[in-house]
């Protein structure tokens, strides 16, 4: 059986949706000295930021939320960002932050000191006070970059939001757990260092965003796959309490019944003890393991050495992973655990998936019908034959993997949504659950039906017409409407509904009622019942 590195996996994504961009950070000076014209100056907490506007839309690129996480600041939480006395003057992204190189997922150049955010804001000034929308890209938490082609956010501020988008530490720097970094930690802890920039990001969106027309009061955090996942974590963390108003989860999980979850379920690293395994790893990778201070000695090393220990001899299925951890600080407790138990934010939630979410993860594997089952049931242990009869492999090839999309979008990532929008009953808030179905039916694009990620290019309006010609089509144009205007009726108010929109009803699990996203838009009823059964007795739910 031929597994495919998960990073040639999402490149075929980024090849299909984005063409990174590579920039600066922003540049200082003094108004007389920059001869900037149509520049619009906003006082910041830190200093001034200068922005520029385009066809009604004031666009401000790079500015820093946090001092550079360099030289004694790796490893440790976000501090705040060094004020300045000059203007400055932002018209280029940030610069991604470490990860991985990969022949065709290119965000350009690369640097630690990559803690920056973007904002794009219609408002003409800033008492306006209009929602604001804040976007965590995805990536698998060791990929990606907030200044991705897709993610631009001038169509949806057009429709009258802030919106703001921003790099977080991944991989190693972002998640990298060890026992040295734990002991120097006044909470005893290491890892999650991602999940702290995120929070600081939006701390500085509660100080700062009124600035540019924002209502701090209003805020909406919404993000896909690995940012998806990373709500989620906040939705129960005590340190984001009070940060956002709502959230939008597009494409996560609670690993609650995903195809590796039996099998490795006890090796998966989402505990400190479990995570300093491969830090130590990383420790000996790096010839720091022997040092008096390990800690300091990782931090001397430059990053492309720490990415190579990282990933050395890397794989998706067996290597690797780094995520966000239970920590009994950021993270308290298991968040499938803490949401079953009530212990999570009363916000509103729009939650959901698309139908071939295992798509893409699949291009490239070769399996046949008795490795298949035999995936299944290393996977799923006493509840294999189970998993077979609901999705029988068949004899082809296609047949196969046909079912082992399945397998993944409904086992893994359906489940988890679904979950979630269930826990919410026990809220005053509602949850609002979606299937997105619209399959462009193209001949790049095609190949992997409904996959994963395919949902940004709707929601944000972005459609990459060098590629293929989907913005050419009514269909996916009007549904590309339809979805931005439920997405920003949802920031401003909780509730994607509003005129002119088909009708869509909170999730309960008497109705298990969801929105279809697709050629039509529409309520359905029925969120994959013949398997919700056995995934409520394997997540033993």
């Amino acid at each position: 059986m031929r597994h495919n590195n998960i990073f040639v996996c999402i490149a075929v994504v980024i090849l299909c949706a984005a063409a990174a961009l590579s920039a600066s950070v922003c540049t200082n000076g003094k108004d007389e000295e920059a001869g900037v014209s149509g520049m619009n100056v906003m006082q910041l907490y830190s200093g001034r930021v200068g922005g520029q506007q385009e066809d009604g839309i004031w666009t401000y690129l790079g500015i820093p939320y946090a001092a550079p996480p360099v030289g004694e600041l790796r490893w440790r939480e976000p501090q705040p960002v060094e004020p300045w006395d000059d203007i400055l003057y932002c018209s280029d992204f940030g610069l991604a932050c470490p990860q991985p190189e990969t022949p065709i997922y290119d965000v350009g150049k690369t640097s630690e000191d990559c803690l920056y955010l973007n904002v794009w804001t219609p408002a003409a000034s800033p008492g306006e006070r209009l929602p604001v929308m804040v976007w965590i890209h995805g990536g698998s938490f060791t990929t990606g970059a907030a200044s991705l082609d897709t993610y631009d956010g001038g169509n949806l501020a057009e429709q009258g939001v802030v919106f703001v988008s921003f790099n977080y530490r991944i991989g190693p720097f972002g998640y990298m757990c060890h026992p040295s970094l734990s002991a120097e930690s006044e909470h005893g802890v290491s890892g999650n260092y991602g999940l702290l920039d995120q929070i600081a990001a939006l701390e500085w969106v509660q100080e700062n965003i009124a600035a540019f027309g924002g209502d701090p009061e209003r805020v909406t955090v919404c993000g896909q796959s690995a940012g998806a996942i990373s709500i989620i974590d906040m939705m129960v963390s005590p340190l984001a309490e009070g940060l956002f108003d709502r959230a939008i989860s597009e494409s996560g999980s609670f690993y609650l019944a995903y195809p590796t979850g039996w099998a490795t379920a006890q090796a998966r690293e989402d505990t400190l003890d479990k995570a300093y395994v491969t830090g130590e790893k990383i420790a000996v990778g790096l010839g720091c393991d022997k040092a008096g201070d390990v800690a300091t000695a990782m931090r001397e090393k430059p990053a492309d050495e720490v990415l190579t220990a990282a990933f050395d001899d890397y794989e998706a299925h067996t290597g690797v992973r780094f995520r966000p951890v239970v920590d009994g600080w950021a993270i308290p407790d298991d968040p499938a655990t803490l949401f079953g138990t009530g212990k999570h934010m009363d916000v509103p939630l729009l939650i959901g998936t698309n139908s071939d979410e295992g798509s893409l993860f699949l291009y490239g594997l070769k399996m046949t019908p008795q490795e298949y089952a035999g995936l299944m049931e290393a996977a799923y242990g006493p509840y294999a034959q189970e998993v077979l009869a609901l999705f029988p492999p068949g004899r082809s090839e296609a047949e196969v993997l046909n079912a082992l999309d399945d397998v993944i979008t409904v086992m893994g990532f359906a489940a988890g949504a679904r979950y979630a929008a269930a826990c919410m009953e026990g809220k005053a808030s509602d949850a609002y659950l979606y299937r997105f179905t619209r399959n462009p039916d193209l001949p790049l694009l095609g190949q992997f039906g409904v996959f994963h990620g395919l949902e940004i290019f709707y929601v944000f309006g972005n459609f990459m017409q060098e590629v293929e010609d989907v913005a050419g089509n009514p269909v996916d144009t009007g549904l590309s409407r339809t979805m931005m205007a439920y997405w920003v009726n949802f920031t401003a108010t909780g509730d994607p509904n509003g005129e002119g929109l088909e009708a869509w009803p909170a999730y309960t699990s008497a109705a298990d009622q969801y929105q279809e996203l697709g050629e039509q838009v529409a309520t359905r009823t029925g969120w994959y019942p013949q398997a919700r059964a056995l995934i409520n007795e394997i997540a033993g739910r």
